[in-house]
This record gives structure tokens, C-alpha cells and sequence, in this order.
């Protein structure tokens, strides 16, 4: 992501997706986490829809307090 306009198709992909709770966007890092009731592979595929390069983060990302997983994707 190097511009608004990518954060933008980003978030409608995901607002649009079942499952999704909340996600957080980070352009400086490149990267969004998503939480909520979703398997990160189907994540991943709907982000990578909007023609961005797409991979899982390599840090784990911490569940929670309330103990939901969530998964981050680098977007590029």
C-alpha cells in the first residue's frame, strides 16, 4: 500500500467480508490486522483481490483481551 487510495480498497474488501470484527490499517508499516471470526487464508485471498501483493506477517500477532486470534497481513 503506498497511498490512501489503496488503504481505501482495502477497507472495502474487508468491510465487506463475513466474519470481520474490526481490522486496523497501518500504511507506514504496510501492514492490517483483522479481527474477528475469519480463517486468515480467506483473509489474505480477499486483500490480495484488490491487486496488492499480499503475505502473512512474520511476527505472530498477540490474540486479544478478549482471546480472539487476530491475523495480520503485509500488504505491499
Amino acid at each position: 500500500m503506498s497511498c490512501q487510495g489503496c488503504v481505501g480498497a482495502v477497507q472495502r474488501v474487508l468491510g465487506k467480508m463475513d466474519g470481520v470484527e474490526s481490522f486496523d490499517i497501518d500504511l507506514k508499516e504496510q501492514k492490517v490486522t483483522v479481527k474477528g471470526n475469519v480463517q486468515p487464508e480467506a483473509v489474505l485471498q480477499t486483500v490480495s483481490k484488490t491487486g496488492k501483493k499480499t503475505s502473512f506477517w512474520e511476527a505472530e500477532a498477540p490474540a486479544d483481551p478478549e482471546g480472539k486470534p487476530a491475523e495480520t497481513v503485509a500488504v505491499a
